[in-house]
């Protein structure tokens, strides 16, 4: 049964720490600063040593669309990422991944122009789970802070989700996290709101957008 529940953390007692989270908002309370959060990740320093984590088990609601060639998605692209989206009950998006040897930057490590491309598509398909397919989103800005190297050959997952919406533009942030739950990549990603006919000429058919279904497919989500 998927786990949804939040929990409160104070860093009182902590002498040095750093932490890497998503939706999150500062409570003071007798004079103590406490985090509500959907997700933390903390790693402590100095004696505690490396450091723990605690995670949150989602359920995926449906499998979105992939195409023929697109580098991130494309199932018949020979040197695409072949990526698999799913959305969750959290209305956030996960990625699932596996880099090759073709895709690495330095040695053993996935090129940080492919760890962008990933973690932009994974939040502008946010936008299909509320709207989805009337509008896509298309990239106005995207940045990105690198803060661990992404290893090849080794299943990768992304999560990103909307932060910002109005009628024309939306806004959102992603991380790309290693097998361990530890953050690699963050993203924040600015996107307009267009149909898909005035994007592109895009045949679905002929471009192969639809669901593929797998046994792997999983059912909930560590996150």
């Amino acid at each position: 049964m998927a786990i949804s529940m939040r929990f409160f953390v104070t860093f009182q007692n902590l002498p040095s720490y750093r932490a890497s989270s998503r939706n999150y908002r500062p409570i003071i309370k007798n004079d103590l600063t406490f985090y509500l959060f959907d997700r933390i990740v903390i790693e402590t320093m100095g004696k505690y040593g490396k450091g723990y984590q605690r995670i949150m088990n989602r359920r995926v609601i449906k499998k979105q669309e992939n195409s023929k060639m697109c580098l991130v998605c494309g199932l018949k692209n020979p040197y695409g990422l072949k990526a698999f989206f799913y959305q969750m009950d959290n209305d956030e998006i996960v990625a699932i991944f596996k880099p090759l040897e073709v895709h690495q930057g330095y040695p053993n490590r996935l090129h940080g122009g492919i760890s962008a491309a990933i973690l932009d598509e994974t939040i502008g398909r946010a936008i299909m789970i509320s709207h989805q397919e009337d509008y896509w989103g298309v990239t106005v800005e995207f940045t990105s802070r690198f803060k661990k190297p992404v290893p090849l050959g080794e299943e990768i997952r992304v999560v990103g989700r909307i932060t910002k919406t109005s009628s024309r533009l939306f806004e959102g942030t992603g991380e790309i996290l290693l097998k361990d739950g530890s953050v690699a990549v963050e993203g924040f990603g600015k996107y307009i709101k267009l149909p898909l006919s005035k994007i592109a000429d895009f045949d679905a058919e002929e471009q192969e957008w639809r669901v593929v279904s797998s046994p792997n497919d999983p059912k909930e989500l560590d996150l």
